[in-house]
């Protein structure tokens, strides 16, 4: 990268986007201070501590390890140096309402046998579809996600032509893509619960990201000792020993062009004038409250038009006793699933037969919890925008306690010694989600690849966007190479 020994950048918001994107552009030279609002850097990625309990209050799957070892690799580092991980097995767990039970492991052999006794022929199929989602994933992770590709111009080259059999699978659903390998409910289900991470649906996302079933058989599912926090940890160790400035509590209320530089102004008056800033707050959300009318890029018909992904209803909870079976990843899905998505995407309500996700880090890690406790969350996701008040929030938690009790047979109401809840409302109040969105934006067609939101500001020179609202979108991996990418655009802007 180029020489940025003369500018001051300011990124503002410390997720995972603004960490990457921090790190790259100090490595490069520039004197860079990030300005986070909240208490702790992480962005969604916080770390709630109580009674006792560590709780990663956001992402909880470290999901393709070759990302982060790229990442640390390109400051002469490797994941290792600042925490240990072990590969969990089972990857997951699956509880079906009907009263199935099924373990997903890293034994692809076992997986084959498996598939083979819901559907004849489907070991065959497993076969192929892994074949192909691992083609698929190592075509697109050098061709469309480090080569940052936003703008029409990026896709007319020899790179994106020789590429085309991909970049055609951007034109049909998930759904339809699963469909052609397994006839069984159960197994459509299995090769689709990812999208969940994407924050789509199998109707609504490409087929692309049949990718990441190589993501979830091949590479792995891992645990970072500590949580995801020690990933946090990690990014900001990593940019202090490179000159980042880090601020918390530090709530951005203005950004605007000057004729040199900017104004950026927090809720406590600070006022700092960079050369260039980096967004890595919630797009929408600086657009319409931090930027003057003149400097925005799109209008409210453009944000009140995008599909959100889904928001979501958290309990962390502090439980007496152990809470087997459930493992370390438990999903518990309904035989029919398309409901709960229907009340995501089409009609907005809570749903009334939902599937969850169940975190039990405790099962790995017992430093997570005191003696004799386990330290786990449920994870429902919901419509964006949904009304969450206290009625609903307590009608919905028996909802869900009965429905785990009923489903796994493990009771927890009489053994919950901590919880806190977490839902829409609090992801607009804590990190201004737009419509208190979990994710960012949707991984739907019309918002996948150029047609994300830009990383570098059509209306003001100097200004850019990381996160997961741009390229390459939702999930800490893909933040990470977010922050490489508008980093790489800024430099270029500066050569």
């Amino acid at each position: 990268m180029s020489d940025l020994s003369d500018e001051e950048v300011v990124v503002v918001g410390g997720g995972f986007g603004g960490l990457s994107a921090a790190c790259y552009l100090a490595d490069a030279g520039a004197d860079v201070r990030l300005l986070e609002k909240n208490e702790q850097l992480g962005g969604r990625a916080s770390r709630l501590e109580a009674e006792g309990f560590e709780f990663d209050m956001g992402p909880s799957w470290y999901l393709m390890p070759d990302v982060f070892e790229r990442f640390f690799a390109y400051f002469g580092k490797e994941p290792s140096d600042f925490y240990e991980l072990e590969r969990l097995d089972p990857h997951y767990r699956v509880f079906f309402k009907d009263g199935d039970r099924l373990d997903v492991t890293g034994n692809n052999a076992e997986m084959r046998r498996k598939f083979e006794a819901y559907e004849p022929g489907a070991a065959e199929a497993f076969d192929d579809y892994l074949a192909t989602s691992e083609r698929h994933y190592e075509t697109s992770m050098e061709k469309f996600v480090y080569e940052d590709r936003s703008r029409l111009r990026d896709w007319i080259d020899f790179d994106v032509l020789t590429a085309a059999p991909i970049g055609l699978q951007l034109l049909g659903s998930m759904q339809g893509h699963v469909e052609d390998y397994f006839e069984h409910p159960k197994l459509q289900q299995i090769m689709q619960y990812t999208l969940v991470f994407l924050g789509g649906s199998p109707k609504n996302t490409p087929a692309l990201y049949n990718m990441m079933s190589h993501v979830d058989f091949n590479l792995g599912v891992y645990y970072p000792e500590g949580g995801i926090a020690s990933v946090v940890d990690a990014l900001v160790e990593l940019g202090e020993g490179l000159g980042v400035t880090y601020e918390t509590d530090a709530e951005v209320e203005e950004i605007s062009r000057r004729k040199e530089g900017f104004l950026v102004e927090t809720v406590h008056g600070e006022t700092l004038h960079p050369d260039e800033v980096v967004v890595n707050a919630d797009y929408a959300h600086a657009e319409r409250e931090l930027l003057p009318d003149h400097e925005r890029q799109y209008d409210d018909d453009y944000w009140d038009d995008r599909t959100y992904a889904p928001s979501a209803f958290l309990m962390y909870m502090g439980v007496e006793g152990d809470v087997d079976p459930l493992a370390h990843h438990t999903l518990v899905l309904p035989t029919d699933w398309e409901p709960h998505f229907d009340d995501i995407f089409e009609e907005a309500d809570w749903p009334d037969d939902p599937a969850y996700y169940l975190c039990v880090p405790s099962k790995t890690d017992d430093s997570v919890a005191p003696d004799g406790h386990s330290n786990l969350f449920v994870l429902v996701p919901v419509a964006p925008g949904l009304h969450d008040g206290n009625a609903i929030r307590e009608t919905y938690r028996e909802k869900i306690l009965a429905d785990i009790a009923d489903n796994t047979g493990v009771d927890l109401r009489d053994r919950i010694v901590y919880e806190k809840q977490f839902a829409v409302s609090d992801f607009g109040e804590r990190y201004n989600a737009t419509e208190g969105t979990a994710l960012g934006l949707a991984h739907t067609l019309r918002q996948t690849a150029l047609l994300r939101p830009n990383n570098r500001s059509s209306a003001v020179d100097g200004f850019y966007f990381t996160g997961s609202f741009t390229t390459p979108g939702i999930g800490m991996p893909m933040c990470l190479i977010s922050g490489q990418n508008t980093a790489e655009r800024l430099i270029s802007d500066y050569e």
